[in-house]
């Protein structure tokens, strides 16, 4: 693991801290690590409140948390290395890689059952999936529709098999939308995850390892941690309302993705969400994206990860909460087109993501800031406890 120095800063980044603290003493999160940096430099790292409550376990940099969604941006790095390579073309078919996904049918507008379908107007890209935008869905943040209910019954995430297993359950499935004609967050990277597999001949914990991992320093990543490092795992909690965020309480929980997750191995890899990490191997892989820093990839293909890829006017969404203004998506990650209200005002072309359990990345090529932000929260993406880390990191540096 790196050892993280904190460079000599003028900024006052105390607010941040108290903040963060205030959020540990209302008992809306167990605890939280994170680090503030100008392009290689840390400004400010802290760890704030407890890794795990019940045995006044104090929240240390050492500490391991569930990456989630984190691990997109990995998967994502993963496929532009083989672009790079020019063992793939981002608009090429996916089919050509994995048959399962050649001939999907799409899901008519207005359908009440999974056969009322219409043909692919064109097939799912390797574009489509780095951005969200293939058709493919979730089964887990639209319930009662009828694709998660699909998802969910057929178990398309699973456990205890492995990624084939997940492309022969979408072959039959039909798409949400005609691909590229709108955007939904889904299995898109775990697809990428196999599509890495596929081409590159390694198992995707391999290719990570040797490729991304090993290269950056990043020794606490992992799919399954090895038994020594079982006491580092922070615990995971849930709130006490799953609708309201900042409603005090909090209830450990060791479902999350399910049961056993990390600490045996399992079967299915997967690449948009099975990671576990650190705060010091996170701060490593954003530093990787930032100039001055040791890196895996090419200056140009950063610059075009960062770079919204959706047609002008289409922003991201999510089932129940609607159309996020302002935010397009880039290879890996959304980008901020114009800040709204409750973001940073100089957080224009920020590239940002996270995941479902609290856990938070973004990178500000305007500015040169970076945040990276650790907690284990379940629906803890885009909580109102990372927006306001964001506004005070960004003001506390002078944005």
């Amino acid at each position: 693991m790196e050892t993280l120095t904190i460079a000599a800063s003028v900024h006052d980044f105390n607010p941040v801290r108290t903040a963060m603290q205030r959020y540990v003493d209302q008992d809306i999160l167990a605890g939280a690590s994170y680090a503030i940096l100008r392009g290689q430099d840390i400004l400010d790292m802290q760890c704030v409140g407890w890794a795990d409550k019940e045995s006044n376990t104090h929240l240390r940099t050492d500490h391991i948390f569930r990456a989630m969604s984190n691990t997109k941006l990995i998967t994502s790095m993963a496929v532009m290395l083989l672009w790079e390579e020019g063992r793939i073309h981002l608009d090429e078919p996916i089919g050509k890689f994995i048959a399962q996904l050649a001939d999907l049918k799409v899901l008519k507008p207005g359908a009440s059952r999974l056969d009322e379908t219409e043909p692919a107007r064109s097939p799912i890209t390797i574009r489509h999936l780095l951005t969200h935008s293939s058709g493919l869905s979730y089964g887990l943040l639209d319930p009662g529709s009828l694709l998660f209910n699909a998802y969910n019954e057929r178990r398309v995430i699973n456990p205890h098999k492995p990624l084939i297993s997940m492309m022969d359950a979408l072959s039959d499935l039909p798409l949400m939308f005609q691909p590229g004609a709108s955007w939904e967050y889904s299995v898109a990277t775990d697809v990428l995850g196999y599509l890495v597999e596929v081409v590159s001949g390694q198992d995707l914990e391999q290719f990570f390892k040797s490729r991304i991992f090993d290269v950056l320093g990043m020794e606490d990543t992992a799919f399954t941690l090895p038994p020594e490092k079982h006491s580092r795992l922070a615990t995971c909690y849930a709130g006490a309302d799953g609708m309201d965020p900042m409603k005090p309480g909090l209830r450990p929980v060791d479902t999350v993705p399910w049961r056993g997750a990390y600490l045996q191995p399992f079967p299915l890899k997967m690449g948009g969400g099975g990671l576990a990490t650190t705060l010091p191997d996170m701060v490593a892989l954003v530093r990787s994206l930032v100039p001055g820093g040791k890196s895996v990839l090419k200056p140009e293909t950063i610059t075009a990860m960062m770079t919204n890829q959706l047609p002008e006017g289409r922003n991201i969404q999510f089932a129940r909460f609607g159309e996020i203004r302002g935010k397009g998506y880039g290879l890996g990650g959304a980008v901020t087109l114009k800040p709204s209200a409750i973001d940073p005002r100089a957080s224009t072309g920020e590239f940002q993501w996270g995941g479902l359990a609290g856990t938070h990345w973004w990178i500000s090529p305007q500015t040169g800031l970076v945040g990276v932000l650790m907690a284990q929260r379940q629906m803890g993406f885009w909580n109102p406890f990372s927006f306001e880390f964001k506004q005070l990191a960004y003001r506390a540096a002078g944005h």
